[in-house]
């Protein structure tokens, strides 16, 4: 992809914004090329059109007169670049065809005599000799590359778009191939399925990066690899005061190093400074993963790295060095810290206590050492040896002997209080509750809006059945264990939420008043923003757990797409497990059953092999309401690496969930499409729950070893990963969406419309004598409303935040929605989750006591 056309990638996707200069070419046109192939302005902005509703887009009127100004010639160009960015977008530019091409008509009904009649076809076979199912000696044939020999009688040429013996690809110009029918194109797209594509104004570059600069929330590696688009034009001029995510910010100081050594400033810690060394070495700033391999620094690059670890504290840069003992370890073969100890002595000593290197007075930089370390008590010199003690360590020795002291210790440091809160609480005794309560009032000024709604759905979380871990990585691994730990008294969880509750409606409050907020109440569904770093690169961005209603009698179409490289055969399956209420198993559609229950689930065919450059694609057809017929409750749709063969050795991999598609690949009907990733073999992508009516995102991977990954050898697996996902995100405790947006309204206005889940609309209003925290608790909890309001009642709002952008806010309305839809950017400020989060940002008051609510 041309590098102008990336950076209008990265726009379109994140913000459905055209960028005219990056896709309209310089094109010239003669004379006698006009006269050759005439085009009109009025022709072409019909195809246009007509192609991007069948793609489910429609052009804004500021994109249609910008449009309608272009030469013929360049609104070819432009309509065919926007038109492949789209289709690259959804998956459309890829070559969908299944192994039986009249999918889902054509599929078989007895899997098992499929497979009967491949195996003794395989086994059997001779050459010129007739064929072992049909007795016809004419009809047997090899086919290319694979040679096995094939029974054009017994095999349909014309349905099936593989061999059929072993499921491989083969040459598409084979005779065995017969032509087969033409697919229908869609004849029309819903309109609720529409979207809108707006003009991209000039500074939309550098407002995407600012947003993504301040996000409050580690970014996804797909959010990486855009600002790093994005950032390919700009300069440090693009760069807001405050960078608050560390990984973030080493990420772009690394792309301006270079240019800008001063930059390095802005790294505040040492493992500030190793996260840019990471991004400097093109591994993780996340430090999840160490660098593939060593890359070897310049000089000047050491020299900068080694003054800045110069001036930084003595004792907390010690620390940061411990904390990645291994990680700096191997750093510091590349930095020679030694090579530098006269000139920069604390950076050495911090180096020698990692390291436990023996001080050798005899050389310079010994004595360098050995005088820096005399500056500083903490520091001992044991056997010729420097060690220390670190405040973690302190730390944990006092939560396992004193935790009261620990208390006091984890008061220095309000992050790490808040982080370790529902711990401290279970260790400190009873008469400490009070402390512990004072201290986080007084901690959680300074401490970042996502910790503080982890902590507060820590805190509310009653123990339950399982608990869910995600284990730091490249790929989003979980396990559970049970949860036997004790509940928290109630008196004491309801004073820690109410104080964390009490800062986040604080810092609300600073914020610009409304006059009027209109709320959705399926925000309740959509989890608040959090980490990021592993999430899968995916159209619709929310986080991990939450859901998004579907009506029970739609149709869903999964795909799964990959290409193989070329010295390698990967076979991946797209299978889906099927479970009862007590997730017990009920059946499964894969390779082994393409069809379940008749129509219920329909298996496009399994195919074992995916070459370039069209690779390969399986498809699965789900009706909710046969599979709830028979008994099932939960579906589980799974990727698995038969052969055990990583995602991330794919040419390209994605899978996605179409919605009622017309026709076999629907652009317009795709909800969504997660990129195959990382090292994992096996990927849960989300799960359907037929009573509650939730499609519920996990994008969540398994552990896996061995060969011939399949449902039936991880059936317990699965359901155990899924139920457990469903207990902690579907038990309400965690912290929704829908109450962040809560405490924006109560803090910001006293009028406050809410649309039901039944579509009746109400509102609350703020009474004289009611104070922001018991306006904010009755909206959350969705109590008695004060009066019915019109459905018309969004029009008015200042402040919009809907599942789905079927309302009409008034010009200049700041506006959340999960499907946009038609809603323009050039007419609302179109936000996202993680802006909702960011706006409650801890303020310059560190460490003032926050008010208790009453």
């Amino acid at each position: 992809m041309p590098e102008e056309h990336a950076h209008a990638a990265v726009l379109l996707r994140r913000r459905r914004m055209v960028d005219s200069a990056g896709l309209t070419p310089p094109v010239r046109r003669s004379a006698w090329q006009w006269l050759r192939r005439p085009l009109t302005i009025q022709s072409g902005m019909s195809a246009l059109q007509a192609e991007l509703v069948q793609r489910g887009f429609l052009l804004s009127v500021g994109l249609y007169r910008h449009c309608s100004g272009l030469s013929a010639p360049a609104l070819a160009g432009f309509g065919r670049a926007l038109l492949d960015l789209l289709d690259a977008e959804s998956g459309h530019d890829q070559h969908h065809v299944p192994l039986f091409r009249g999918f889902p008509e054509s599929v078989l009904g007895n899997t098992e005599t499929f497979y009967i009649n491949r195996i003794f076809a395989r086994l059997l076979q001779e050459p010129e000799q007739p064929c072992v199912l049909c007795g016809d000696a004419k009809s047997v044939h090899a086919v290319s590359p694979c040679a096995h020999l094939v029974c054009r009688t017994c095999w349909d040429g014309a349905d099936f778009s593989a061999c059929p013996l072993c499921l491989r690809r083969i040459n598409p110009n084979d005779p065995f191939l017969q032509p087969s029918f033409d697919e229908v194109q869609p004849a029309h797209v819903r309109s609720d399925r529409l979207r809108l594509l707006t003009l991209a104004p000039t500074d939309a570059a550098q407002s995407t990066v600012a947003a993504l600069l301040t996000r409050r929330s580690p970014l996804s590696a797909a959010d990486r690899a855009d600002l790093l688009v994005l950032l390919a034009d700009a300069d440090p001029s693009w760069l807001p005061d405050e960078i608050p995510v560390r990984e973030t910010r080493a990420l772009v100081l690394a792309h301006f190093l270079a240019d800008h050594p001063e930059l390095i400033d802005r790294t505040g810690t040492a493992t500030d400074v190793l996260r840019l060394l990471y991004a400097l070495m093109d591994a993780d700033p996340g430090l999840r993963t160490p660098p593939v391999r060593r890359k070897s620094l310049p000089r000047a690059t050491r020299r900068l790295v080694l003054e800045r670890l110069d001036r930084l504290p003595a004792e907390t840069l010690i620390e940061d060095l411990r904390r990645h003992e291994r990680a700096w370890k191997r750093i510091a073969e590349n930095l020679h810290p030694f090579e530098f100890a006269t000139r920069h002595p604390l950076a050495a000593l911090a180096f020698a206590v990692l390291r436990r290197t023996e001080v050798d007075l005899s050389t310079a930089a010994g004595r360098a050492v050995a005088g820096e370390a005399a500056r500083h008590p903490f520091v001992r010199l044991e056997n010729g040896r420097l060690t220390t003690s670190t405040f973690a360590s302190r730390v944990e020795a006092a939560l396992e002997t004193r935790p009261t002291h620990a208390l006091d210790l984890l008061r220095q440091r309000p992050g790490e209080l808040v982080r370790r809160l529902v711990h401290l609480a279970r260790l400190l005794p009873a008469d400490q509750h009070g402390a512990l309560v004072d201290a986080l009032a007084t901690a959680v000024s300074d401490v970042s809006p996502v910790v503080l709604t982890a902590a507060l759905g820590q805190v509310r979380t009653p123990p339950g059945d399982l608990r869910l871990f995600f284990p730091r990585g490249g790929t989003a691994r979980i396990w559970t264990r049970v949860d036997d730990r004790e509940p928290l008294p109630t008196e004491l969880a309801t004073a820690l939420a109410g104080v964390l509750v009490g800062e986040m409606l604080r810092r609300a409050t600073d914020l610009p008043r409304l006059r009027r907020v209109f709320l959705d109440e399926e925000l309740a569904r959509l989890a608040a923003p959090s980490s990021e770093r592993s999430a899968s690169s995916t159209l619709l961005r929310m986080t991990r757990g939450s859901a998004v209603p579907i009506p029970q009698d739609e149709l869903l179409r999964l795909f799964l797409h990959w290409v193989e490289p070329s010295a390698r055969r990967v076979d991946l399956d797209l299978s889906v497990a099927v479970f009862d209420e007590e997730w017990g198993f009920v059946g499964l559609c894969d390779y082994t059953r393409l069809r379940f229950d008749q129509d219920a689930l329909v298996h496009s065919g399994d195919l074992t092999s995916a070459p370039g450059p069209h690779g390969s694609t399986e498809f699965v057809d789900l009706d909710l309401r046969a599979v709830r017929r028979v008994g099932g409750r939960y579906v589980l749709p799974v990727v698995f690496s038969y052969n055990n063969v990583p995602f991330d050795q794919l040419e390209r991999g994605f899978v996605g969930v179409m919605r009622q598609p017309t026709g076999l690949f629907d652009p317009a009907a795709v909800e969504e499409r997660f990129d195959l990733t990382g090292p994992a073999k096996i990927l849960l992508p989300f799960g359907v729950d037929l009573q509650t009516k939730d499609l519920r995102w996990y994008d969540v991977n398994l552990s896996a070893a061995g060969y011939g990954h399949n449902i039936a050898k991880y059936g317990g697996h699965l359901a155990l990963m899924a139920a457990t996902m469903e207990e902690v995100h579907g038990a309400g405790d965690r912290v929704s969406l829908w109450e962040i947006c809560c405490w924006h309204a109560a803090a910001r206005t006293g009028e406050v419309v809410v649309r039901c889940a039944d579509g009746s609309v109400v509102g609350y209003v703020r009474g004289e004598a009611e104070d922001v925290s018991g306006f904010a608790r009755r909206l959350t909890a969705r109590l008695e409303p004060d009066r019915v309001w019109d459905q018309d009642a969004a029009d008015r709002a200042d402040f919009a935040a809907v599942l789905t952008a079927d309302i009409t806010p008034r010009a200049g309305a700041q506006v959340f929605a999960l499907h946009p839809q038609l809603l323009d950017p050039a007419t609302h400020t179109l936000i996202d989750a993680p802006q909702l989060l960011s706006a409650l940002a801890p303020d310059t008051r560190a460490h003032a006591p926050a008010a208790l609510p009453s």
